[in-house]
């Protein structure tokens, strides 16, 4: 039942205060976005006719999700971090820019620094039984030529959906390499298939998610920040054909250019020449960067992020 029962006059004058518009400290930027926010929650309390009981369960909810630090999991679970990629998609369609491989979202759970290699990298620690998997590919230009030198920051999921420095029985690191590219714009990697995964099912995340109805989990998929000098940052996934989430990912972040097809290989040569099991699964997935058009598209946004 809409309600609407405060003067909008006398909130008008209360958010002009609370929110600095009546003076001229301050960051204008910031005061009108606040200004936008405050105006939109009091018409929403004021409409729904939110109580002051269901006011400060919001609260309490909102404490408890810093402290669990799931406000980053749930901004991908809410479709926010996803709505950023579209409209940077969008800028660029406006501008006429287009090509390269497309963006996706970062998630919340990279790690800097990982070890960095020249062309090939070990990702895992061996201690996870794993179906081993080859991942390799190209980075080249809008014109196919490779780019040398490039760097292809990987991070993935183990069997168990965990992630190393987030889950203390894994080894730092583990599933986590910088590798850079050759003349050939060439990169490889051992490592072993990830496991989708699901949110903590007693966290704030899930919990609210359990009141919209929605599940929330991942397919298994596999992180990339890819990056070059005089060409776009870019941070994308791609996820692993078959699985049963590939297209009811809860974080919104599966695309039809960023599926790859997992392929089974058995030869022995092959399984030589890469020193893994001559059963193994490879994952093939090349990346197409853009030029920059500003020196701050070569860097990756700052967030806050472990290790960085």
């Amino acid at each position: 039942m809409s309600h609407n029962i405060i003067n909008p006059a006398e909130l008008e004058k209360l958010l002009n205060i609370s929110c600095g518009l009546d003076t001229k400290q301050g960051n204008p930027r910031f005061k009108a976005i606040l200004h936008r926010l405050m105006g939109d929650v009091c018409r929403t309390i004021d409409e729904f006719d939110i109580t002051d009981e269901e006011f400060w369960q919001a609260v309490n909810y909102l404490n408890v999700l810093g402290e669990r630090k799931e406000v980053a999991l749930l901004a991908a679970g809410l479709g926010l971090e996803h709505f950023l990629d579209m409209r940077a998609d969008a800028k660029e369609k406006a501008a006429s820019l287009h090509g390269g491989t497309p963006r996706t979202i970062e998630g919340p759970l990279y790690v800097a620094n990982a070890p960095l290699s020249d062309k090939f990298a070990r990702m895992d620690d061996g201690k996870d039984d794993g179906e081993p998997m080859w991942l390799y590919g190209q980075v080249t230009d809008p014109d196919n030529q490779p780019i040398a030198g490039a760097v292809v920051d990987i991070w993935h999921a183990n069997t168990l959906g965990n992630y190393s420095f987030f889950d203390s029985s894994q080894t730092d690191y583990n599933l986590r390499r910088r590798i850079k590219t050759g003349p050939d714009g060439r990169y490889a990697v051992r490592s072993i298939i990830p496991s989708g995964y699901g949110c903590p099912p007693d966290g704030p995340t899930q919990a609210l998610l359990n009141h919209v109805g929605r599940h929330g989990n991942r397919p298994a998929h596999i992180h990339f920040f890819v990056s070059g000098p005089g060409f776009k940052h870019l941070t994308t996934q791609i996820n692993l054909s078959g699985d049963p989430y590939l297209w009811d990912d809860f974080a919104f972040a599966t695309r039809d250019e960023l599926i790859a097809d997992p392929v089974k290989v058995t030869d022995e040569k092959i399984a030589q020449q890469r020193d893994i099991p001559v059963s193994h699964t490879e994952v093939k997935f090349d990346f197409k960067l853009t030029p920059v058009t500003t020196t701050e598209e070569q860097v990756r946004i700052k967030r806050e992020r472990a290790m960085e």
